[in-house]
């Protein structure tokens, strides 16, 4: 969803900070971004996570993606 917004491919977030907005372990950031970076949807490098395939990326998410997107813009409509 960072990616409908910021108008950017790249991201300057390290995996600790993620982890920490994620409210999980660095590991476990690390263990999820490996697959997908194998699979050429991301890329990442000391402070910069890139998205390399969205669409590969959303269709990962599976129906996840909508749901958080909808009710993020629902959460939007409703602010004054």
């Amino acid at each position: 969803m960072t990616h409908d917004r910021a108008g950017t491919d790249t991201f300057f977030l390290t995996q600790e900070f993620l982890a920490y907005m994620l409210g999980v372990r660095r590991a476990s950031v690390t263990n999820s971004l490996g697959p997908l970076r194998k699979a050429g949807m991301v890329s990442y490098s000391r402070g910069h996570v890139e998205i390399l395939d969205r669409a590969a990326l959303k269709e990962a998410a599976c129906e996840c993606y909508d749901v958080m997107r909808s009710a993020f813009e629902q959460v939007l409509e409703e602010q004054p």
